[in-house]
């Protein structure tokens, strides 16, 4: 299985080309520019292309980051897994942004993931473990987050519906599960940005994903039989452009 996997939910653009029959990245690239990926990305696909000596063509699974993420930076690596999914035939397969940036920590303890939502907000989700996340995606103000005690569905590795207060404990959780979030270990760009409210961060693990790692998750899930999410955007709010209610006609009836 030859996987191209790439994000752009954050403002790294990230691509890998990995063969996950071997468990080994063959080429991968990353660029951060909040303002440019949509002329990053495929220059990122051709330079990890060439350097692998492989073919597009020969691509048989997409992994996409599905965020959540800004509008704009987000819907280019979803389009342009879905064009390739449509002009080529690889499956194409969603992984939770967050999902993949806990991944790479490698943590086995309860922890937090934050990313820039930008409006003094934060995109989170919280973690039994690197493979394991308590709850839904979210956005919110840090300071909103602070004292929030934890969500109790769990999501992942080990995770069946949702989970009662044994779930949790099974999980890991212990006594934090009920506590507010602002103690835990926590990473990601947003933790870093809001460092007086994540007391926990970690600055030795890393704050960006890598798309290396977005494709370890995803084949690791598929080789346990589980299905990956859709290729559709976690936005979780609306876009900042709206259609005027009241404009004014210029047009002639």
């Amino acid at each position: 299985m030859l996987m191209l996997a790439l994000d752009t939910a954050t403002p790294a653009v990230t691509v890998a080309l990995h063969d996950a029959d071997a468990d080994r990245t063959l080429a991968a690239a990353h660029q951060v520019d909040a303002r440019r990926h949509g002329e990053l990305l495929l220059p990122s696909i051709d330079r990890v292309l060439s350097e692998a000596g492989r073919k597009l063509a020969d691509v048989t699974d997409v992994v996409v980051g599905v965020g959540p993420g800004p509008y704009t930076g987000l819907r280019v690596g979803l389009a342009t897994a879905e064009a390739f999914g449509a002009a080529l035939g690889p499956r194409v397969h969603g992984v939770c942004t967050l999902d993949g940036i806990a991944y790479a920590t490698g943590l086995e303890e309860p922890f937090l993931v934050a990313t820039d939502a930008r409006r003094k907000e934060v995109y989170w989700a919280r973690y039994a473990d690197a493979r394991t996340r308590v709850g839904e995606p979210a956005v919110d103000r840090p300071a909103d987050l602070a004292a929030r005690g934890g969500p109790g569905e769990l999501h992942g590795a080990g995770a069946a519906g949702e989970a009662d207060e044994s779930g949790a404990e099974a999980a890991g959780l212990g006594a934090g599960f009920e506590a507010g979030v602002a103690g835990l270990p926590a990473v990601g760009a947003g933790a870093v940005l809001y460092e007086d409210v994540f007391r926990g961060v970690r600055h030795d693990l890393p704050a960006e994903l890598s798309a290396p790692a977005l494709a370890r998750l995803a084949a690791e899930r598929l080789a346990r039989g589980e299905e990956l999410l859709p290729p559709q955007p976690l936005y979780l709010r609306r876009p900042d452009a709206q259609v005027p209610a009241n404009y004014k006609v210029v047009t002639p009836r």
